[in-house]
């Protein structure tokens, strides 16, 4: 006989006195650290238990006794319900307070850093269609909200076309509005949902492989230009045909309209072969009279006016006089290495994807830079001790890892090459702490620290009004001649 799952209390008039990570905010009862979804500092709640550890804890708001003066009212219906805007309740100017003391918190508690003066956060001009890059998903399992459930209709076509919903993977909510893009976003997916109803197109059914539309990806431009990419689950070119002449005819705007058949059983396109329909397979990108080739599988920073913000100020903490040689690890497109170019002596690019190297050095050619070399492989096979030798000791180090930041051997390789200053741009501030550890640690000393800023802009795929930018200067001098000042992007 299965044993029975232990009911978990529910916890009344608790107050919420502090924020974490991932869009949460916490209280604390007794010695139990609650984590809580949607709610906001100040905040009286009875809270139902709904995942116990042995110190910490996960609930949800059952009812509100009292308000946040924090809050503000969300601007999307779809809030409380999709898995991005999560902070979209509180106002932004307590939201870059909120994500400055993640980062502090995070320096503190991994780093282990006395921290110095910490510089204003610079947030992004814009909170609503700011992004340049949205991907939604075709699911013929619509995700039903509460609301829905409790009328007890019966829903006939559960067709979506939207974002996951989060731990569901193969639930979809079914997008009316999206405020991230530009509204041609809203008006691209709207029109091709539509389509595939009246045309009987099957949407894809994530758990049993089946299916027709499968997703689209939507990418816009700061010069103007639009990228559709369609992707469907079914060879049949009848079908590709018709639905694509329909976006053809319904927006002439498109500047590179393509399409992708993927059979596999995930939703990456990095090794699909791209087709195009319309226009030209890339749309440019424009910054500081640079121009920059993107293409389907090019990675941009999601936020173009933020990004700009952001290379500025990597740029002002590199200290870049015109003599330096840089290295630029985890470059993807180029996008820094080409930004910094004009006030280095030399760049060296490193990436993992071999086509985004491809675009790096193609963005080089297009501004007419030669000072730039680029190369492809693992960061921690391509940085080594001998590839140190052979292309000479960088004066300034620049790195943009992945959330989950750098592998130790690359630590060491950049503590062996000894630049005199390190400009870490993470979208981690937990792996970025972790650097500064490791780095001391392998070094047998503690250090000190310099100064920080923080940037923040929205995005969706994180926690605060779903994915934040975060910018921070770190300056430790560990050991002599070496000085580390680190980018946290959220």
């Amino acid at each position: 006989m299965a044993r029975k799952k232990k009911e978990l209390p529910l916890l009344e008039q608790v107050e919420i006195t502090g924020v974490a990570a991932e869009g949460k905010a916490l209280a604390r009862v007794n010695d139990l650290v609650v984590f809580v979804p949607f709610a906001a500092s100040g905040d009286i709640v009875d809270l139902q238990l709904i995942r116990k550890k042995h110190n910490y804890a996960e609930a949800r708001i059952v009812k509100f006794h009292a308000y946040s003066s924090l809050r503000v009212n969300p601007f999307c219906e779809h809030f409380g319900v999709c898995g991005g805007c999560k902070w979209q309740h509180v106002a932004y100017d307590y939201q870059l307070q909120f994500k400055r003391q993640q980062v502090e918190d995070n320096l503190t508690r991994i780093g282990k850093i006395p921290l110095p003066e910490i510089l204003p956060t610079k947030g992004s001009t814009k909170q609503q269609y700011y992004r340049n890059k949205l991907e939604f998903s075709f699911s013929n399992k619509s995700w039903l909200t509460y609301e829905q459930l409790q009328t007890e209709q019966e829903f006939d076509c559960r067709n979506a076309l939207g974002f996951h919903i989060p731990g569901m993977f193969d639930k979809v909510l079914d997008i009316k509005k999206c405020w991230l893009q530009d509204d041609i976003s809203n008006r691209i997916r709207l029109s091709i949902r539509q389509c595939a109803i009246d045309n009987h197109y099957p949407f894809f059914d994530l758990r049993e492989q089946i299916g027709f539309m499968r997703n689209i990806i939507i990418r816009t431009s700061s010069t103007g230009e639009v990228m559709l990419i369609v992707v469907f689950f079914e060879p049949d070119m009848v079908r590709i045909e018709r639905m694509m002449q329909h976006i053809a005819d319904t927006f002439p705007e498109i500047t590179s309209l393509l399409y992708i058949v993927n059979q596999k059983r995930n939703d990456t396109i990095a090794d699909q072969e791209v087709c195009v329909f319309r226009g030209r397979d890339y749309i440019w990108e424009s910054m500081e009279g640079l121009r920059f080739k993107i293409g389907p599988k090019s990675f941009y920073q999601t936020n173009s006016e933020q990004a700009y913000e952001l290379y500025k100020v990597a740029r002002e903490f590199a200290g870049l006089t015109g003599t330096e040689l840089v290295y630029d690890l985890y470059t993807g497109t180029g996008t820094i290495a080409n930004f910094v170019a004009r006030q280095s002596r030399k760049v060296v690019g490193i990436e993992y994807v071999p086509e985004a190297i491809e675009d790096a050095k193609e963005n080089a050619r297009i501004n007419g830079l030669d000072n730039t070399l680029f190369y492809a492989g693992d960061m921690k096979d391509i940085l080594t001790e001998d590839f140190i030798e052979e292309h000479g000791r960088p004066e300034v180090i620049i790195t943009d890892p992945p959330r989950a930041g750098m592998h130790d051997d690359v630590i060491k390789t950049i503590l062996f090459a000894s630049p005199e200053r390190i400009v870490y741009v993470s979208c981690n501030p937990a792996t970025g702490a972790r650097f500064i550890f490791v780095r001391c640690k392998i070094q047998g000393r503690a250090g000190t620290a310099g100064r920080y800023v923080s940037s923040y802009s929205p995005c969706r795929e994180c926690s605060i009004v779903s994915e934040e930018r975060i910018k921070s200067k770190i300056s430790r001098k560990c050991r002599p001649g070496i000085s580390i000042p680190g980018l946290f992007c959220g």
